[in-house]
C-alpha cells in the first residue's frame, strides 16, 4: 500500500480550448473535472495500476465533498481531516500545441489544530504503508517545517518518504533524511541556488541535495528525460514523446510509478519514465493505466550525457516561500 499526504488539495477543472486569447469570449471543446493536488495525483496513479492507495488530506466545503467523492468512484481509500476553509479549485486551459495555462487559488488557511489533526492521521492510517508520498505546496497557516515534523515521525514509526515539495519547505525537511526526494528542474535549480545548464549540472545539484541529507533525488526535467542519483549509482532515463496533450500531474505519475517499482535503482527509474510519458498524452490531469503504457520504448543508462544542454528550465534563484505559487 501507498500511502500520500496532500496538505493542499484542490478541484481541478481543466478546459481544452483551439486557443487563448485574452479579453475574447472562448469557446472549450472539452472539459474535464478531477480531483486534484499533488499527492491526490499520486494515489490516482496508484490507483490507475491496480494498487491499493490511501490519501490523507484537509478537506472542507463542497469543494472539498466533491474531491472526497471523486476520489471514491476511482476507487481510492480517503482519509478525510475536516477543516473549517473551503478546499481550493483551480482552473487549468490546454491548447492544442500543448500549452498549458493553470490558474491554481491559494485554498484555506489551517490552523495549528487542523495541521497537527493531519500529521495525527498519517500517523494513524501508515501501518503497513510500503511508502508515503507527501507532495505539493503547504497551505497558508502550515509553517515550512511540517515536512520536516512529518518526516520525522514517518520515520520513527519506520516507514519510508518520498516528498515532492519545492523552497523553504523542501530544504527544511531534508535534514530529517527523506527517501526520495522529487524535484523537477526549476525545483532543483532553485534548492541549490543557481541556474542549471546542463544534465550535468542537475547531476551536482543533486548530489548536493544528497549531501544535505537526501536518501536519493528524483529529478524530472520535462522533456528532457529524467536523472534518478541514488545510493547504487547515477542513471538518466528517457522516452520519446510525439505530442504533449496535456503535463498536469505528469510528474505525480511519474512518481507513481517509481514507487510502485520499489523506489530504487534503474528499474524504478524506467517506471517512473514510462507513467510520465504515458502521462503527457492523455487530457488533463488523466492518469495512465497500464495499456497507456509503452515501457519497451523507456531507455536508462548509466552513461548520463552530461553535456547535454537542458532545454526545460528556466534560471531560477531562491524566492521566499509567500513568492511562490501554490501548487
Amino acid at each position: 500500500m501507498i500511502l500520500t499526504v496532500t496538505p493542499n488539495p484542490s478541484l481541478d477543472r481543466t478546459y481544452e480550448v483551439p486557443s487563448l486569447d485574452r479579453g475574447e469570449v472562448v469557446r472549450a471543446t472539452t472539459d474535464r473535472m478531477d480531483p486534484g493536488g499533488k499527492g491526490v495525483n499520486v494515489s490516482r496513479a496508484v490507483a490507475a495500476a491496480g494498487r491499493r492507495t490511501v490519501a490523507v488530506l484537509p478537506l472542507g466545503g463542497a469543494p472539498g465533498a466533491l474531491v472526497a467523492a471523486l476520489l471514491d468512484a476511482q476507487g481510492i481509500e480517503v482519509a478525510p481531516v475536516a477543516v473549517a476553509g473551503p478546499t481550493r479549485s483551480n482552473i487549468s486551459l490546454a491548447e492544442p500545441d500543448g500549452t498549458l495555462t493553470k490558474i491554481n487559488a491559494p485554498g484555506p488557511e489551517l490552523t495549528a489544530a487542523e495541521g497537527e489533526a493531519l500529521l495525527t492521521t498519517v500517523g494513524e492510517r501508515s501501518a503497513g504503508a510500503a511508502w508515503i508520498a507527501c507532495c505539493g505546496s503547504l497551505p497558508r497557516g502550515l509553517a515550512p517545517s511540517w515536512y520536516a515534523a512529518l518526516v520525522a515521525r514517518a520515520h520513527a514509526a519506520g516507514a519510508r518518504i518520498a516528498l515532492d515539495t519545492s523552497g523553504p519547505a523542501l530544504l527544511a525537511a531534508l535534514r530529517e533524511r527523506p527517501d526520495v526526494v522529487k524535484p523537477n528542474a526549476e525545483e532543483l535549480a532553485e534548492a541549490v541556488g543557481r541556474p542549471l545548464a546542463t544534465i550535468g549540472d542537475a547531476v551536482k545539484a543533486a548530489e548536493e541535495l544528497r549531501a544535505l541529507g537526501a536518501g536519493a533525488v528524483l529529478a524530472s526535467l520535462g522533456a528532457d528525460g529524467q536523472l534518478l542519483v541514488d545510493d547504487s549509482g547515477t542513471y538518466f532515463g528517457s522516452a520519446p514523446v510525439d505530442a504533449v496533450r496535456s503535463n498536469v500531474g505528469a510528474g505525480d505519475s511519474s512518481l507513481a510509478g517509481f514507487l510502485i517499482a520499489g523506489g530504487a535503482g534503474p528499474g524504478a527509474l524506467a517506471s517512473a519514465v514510462a507513467h510520465g510519458a504515458a502521462a503527457v498524452r492523455l487530457p488533463g490531469s488523466v492518469m495512465p493505466a497500464p495499456p497507456d503504457l509503452a515501457p519497451d520504448a523507456v531507455t536508462v543508462t548509466a552513461d548520463v550525457p552530461l553535456d547535454r544542454v537542458l532545454t526545460d528550465v528556466r534560471d531560477v534563484h531562491p524566492v521566499h516561500d509567500a513568492q511562490r505559487s501554490p501548487r
